[in-house]
């Protein structure tokens, strides 16, 4: 492959990078270089061109990515045997997560979300927003999916602490939800070009500053203000499964500058994140359904973030729009 690649150099060394559960990639050093190999899984070459393309538009915009690498004719999707690879520069940096950031970095998180969104307005094609296409969880399909995973968690062989704590969980949560099921949100607005996966493990820092957003992978229209509020709950939430409320607030009020949304847009967008996360259970799903535990680890934290936000709901909307 490289040698499509002018002036990238012969390989030394490929190893795989561990980080992520969804990727798979490689750092690729050469005589010439550092380079991430990064290997599409999905191999939709459009989907992958537009994210190439919007992200070398950001670069040109000032905001910190890393567009991959054009090889000999101009093109930046690489196929071989049928599998699609894009070779990206390295860089260097590191992932940081709220608790190692200050008010005035919160801030800047928070600005730099909003940036990416208006940005994304001004780059790509203007985006229908539909409605239909951003609905609420059914909270009669989720008793159904509690139901399940139940008897999955009660009938694990051999039994262990994790499968004690999930059973916990969903019967906790399946009150939690006949007490709220009367609050499902109607479909959302707000559609616009959007990252789509922003969160710690795809944004680098060098330093005290970013240095680069990566995996554009779920570059997509969807309401931007629950970007924001996802994003927050990930990079903010403490092991205990507590959002640290002061920087989310120097977050959010750095985003609605940047982004120009008004506290409407957040409190909504708050409201239906509350309730997308009291009916998710993708972590179990993975577990029991498909056997896979990668995500197992992140389990604690998020079902107790669903109690606790559930249990401060006026709190967490009032950090997100004052």
């Amino acid at each position: 492959m490289l040698r499509r690649y002018p002036g990238a150099g012969e390989p030394l060394s490929c190893r795989p990078v561990t980080l992520g559960l969804l990727n798979r990639g490689y750092r690729l050093s050469t005589t010439r270089g550092v380079y991430f190999l990064k290997h599409h899984l999905d191999g939709d070459r459009a989907a992958i061109a537009r994210q190439h393309t919007a992200t070398f538009r950001l670069q040109a915009l000032g905001v910190p990515v890393a567009p991959p690498v054009e090889d000999g004719g101009g093109a930046t999707v690489a196929v071989l045997g049928g599998h699609c690879y894009a070779l990206h520069p390295w860089v260097d940096g590191r992932h940081r997560y709220g608790a190692e950031l200050t008010a005035a970095q919160s801030r800047r998180l928070g600005s730099l979300l909003g940036t990416v969104h208006t940005r994304l307005a001004e780059v790509m094609a203007p985006a229908a927003d539909l409605p239909d296409a951003h609905t609420s969880a059914d909270p009669e399909e989720t008793f159904a999916l509690i139901g399940t995973l139940l008897r999955l968690a009660r009938s694990a062989r051999p039994r262990d602490s994790f499968d004690t704590l999930a059973e916990h969980r969903l019967l906790q949560r399946r009150v939690l939800l006949a007490e709220h099921a009367g609050r499902r949100p109607p479909p959302g607005g707000g559609g616009g070009w959007v990252h789509g996966d922003f969160h710690p493990l795809n944004l680098l820092y060098r330093g005290a500053e970013p240095a680069a957003i990566v995996d554009w992978d779920r570059l997509g229209v969807h309401p931007r203000a629950e970007e924001a509020v996802r994003a927050a709950a990930i990079f903010f939430v403490q092991p205990a499964g507590e959002l640290d409320l002061p920087k989310v607030r120097a977050y959010a009020r750095a985003y609605r500058r940047a982004a120009g949304a008004d506290a409407a847009e957040l409190a909504a967008a708050v409201h239906r994140v509350w309730w997308e996360r009291l009916n998710d259970f993708w972590i179990l799903r993975w577990r029991y359904e498909l056997q896979d535990r990668r995500a197992d680890p992140q389990f604690p934290a998020v079902s107790a973030l669903v109690v606790w936000w559930t249990r401060r709901y006026a709190a967490v909307l009032d950090a997100f729009t004052r």
